[in-house]
């Protein structure tokens, strides 16, 4: 149960962005030129080679807790998530399975005979690219922030509901990539990762995708 737990938590920490900022919502055609901008930049993207701040927001604790590493993404659909700091861990998304390195202890999840687990691995595929506005499964909102872009997602699967109230991912304003992701759970405590030296289209090895 622990190590599910873990790799649910993992999971859901690729998804998050920065609220509490001047918000201004989009027009119906401001939204589908945006989207259309996204979806552009996404299908030409091959591969992401970024490192990655990440901070968790608890409210039983007064002090957020940091975390640096390492985002591989080659598509149509391999992932890496590697931790560098304060602790070494990993998980990577390859043919249909989660494998899962946690303080040198190796895992493997199925993820063709897991829903929730396979529909965990799309959104994160799809949130790296920037390439999700699908509102048969999530409200959308769209908003024009002083930075770029923002869009607030809220599940309508009740199951992914228990883990994740909402997310929210941050765009760029000249390249409509993703900048930050933030995941809100149920109980308001959230997750923020800001992708920073991202290298779009850089030579990434089958490798780099070995457990």
């Amino acid at each position: 149960m622990k190590t599910k737990q873990y790799i649910f938590t993992l999971a859901l920490t690729f998804l998050f962005a920065l609220s509490g900022m001047s918000q201004t919502k989009l027009s119906a055609s401001e939204q589908k030129e945006f989207k259309t901008k996204v979806q552009n930049t996404a299908k030409n993207t091959q591969t992401i080679v970024s490192d990655f701040t990440q901070t968790k927001h608890l409210s039983v604790m007064d002090n957020a807790i940091s975390s640096e590493g390492k985002l591989v993404f080659k598509a149509p659909n391999l992932v890496k998530w590697e931790y560098v700091k304060p602790y070494k861990n990993s998980a990577i998304f390859k043919d249909d399975q989660l494998l899962v390195t946690n303080e040198g202890k190796k895992d493997k999840i199925d993820l063709s005979t897991n829903k929730i687990f396979k529909s965990l691995n799309t959104l994160i595929v799809n949130s790296i690219k920037g390439d999700m506005f699908d509102e048969t499964q999530f409200d959308l909102a769209y908003f024009e922030i002083s930075e770029g872009y923002l869009v607030k997602f809220i599940p309508k699967d009740k199951r992914m509901k228990k883990f994740m109230a909402s997310f929210e991912l941050k765009f760029s304003k000249s390249n409509a990539e993703v900048q930050e992701v933030k995941l809100i759970e149920p109980n308001e405590d959230y997750t923020l990762i800001t992708f920073v030296n991202r290298k779009v289209n850089a030579a990434v090895s089958e490798n780099a995708f070995i457990n």
